[in-house]
């Protein structure tokens, strides 16, 4: 770099590098930790009627129950500049008591959203809701977990330009071509965790380590 800035000269030098500096500017962000730092005050509760309340303590989701729904959401999505595509989400959760899904996330998939499950209909029910307008009990990634309760559970979900893929606890759950579906949410209070957000149903449940990851 020093023969370079000699050869050309004094000022010019000096401007031409400074050009080169400021052009190439910073490297794209890889990862975001959600319940963190600056990302902490960007959550809400979802305001579904009758919900739980909701609150975010060292770095720590805990919903209530809810009559029957509580919902969480992160409202900065788009102005954190996060992706809509090839990016993989992680986090970990609890369902404290109850009985139903405990950590339903919401999420984007490029122009739409839709919801990964995670203990539904009666405790045990994994899958996305929704794909061609069925809901997780439908559509082909319907699955089945037991999820013991005051024990943590770690999910992951990519998100590809034509899959989706979920594992929970490092097993596959759902492994999924998007390509000719149409994605969506199912009709209802789950839409208002929209962009980003969980959501449980008549469950206490607590999540922690929300790390999204570019792919």
């Amino acid at each position: 770099m020093r023969s370079f800035i000699k050869s050309l000269g004094g000022r010019a030098a000096w401007l031409c590098l400074f050009f080169v500096l400021t052009q190439c500017g910073q490297p794209p962000r890889l990862e975001w930790q959600l319940l963190a730092g600056e990302f902490a005050p960007a959550w809400k509760a979802a305001d579904i009627p009758q919900e739980g309340s909701v609150s975010i303590k060292d770095g720590e989701i805990t919903l209530h129950p809810g009559q029957p729904m509580t919902g969480i959401r992160f409202g900065a999505w788009q102005p954190a500049k996060l992706p809509l595509m090839r990016y993989r989400i992680e986090y970990e959760a609890m369902r404290v008591a109850g009985n139903d899904f405990f950590c339903t996330v919401t999420f984007p998939v490029n122009d739409t959203h839709v919801s990964l499950v995670v203990g539904g209909w009666g405790g045990t029910l994994v899958g996305i809701s929704s794909i061609d307008e069925m809901d997780a009990s439908e559509n082909n990634t319907r699955g089945n977990a037991y999820f013991e309760n005051n024990r943590w559970h770690k999910v992951r979900i990519e998100v590809r330009d034509d899959e989706l893929r979920a594992w929970i606890n490092d097993k596959l759950f759902v492994n999924t071509s998007t390509k000719g579906h149409r994605l969506g949410l199912r009709t209802g209070d789950i839409e208002k965790c929209l962009p980003f957000g969980f959501a449980s149903y008549a469950t206490q449940s607590r999540i922690r380590n929300v790390v999204i990851t570019r792919l």
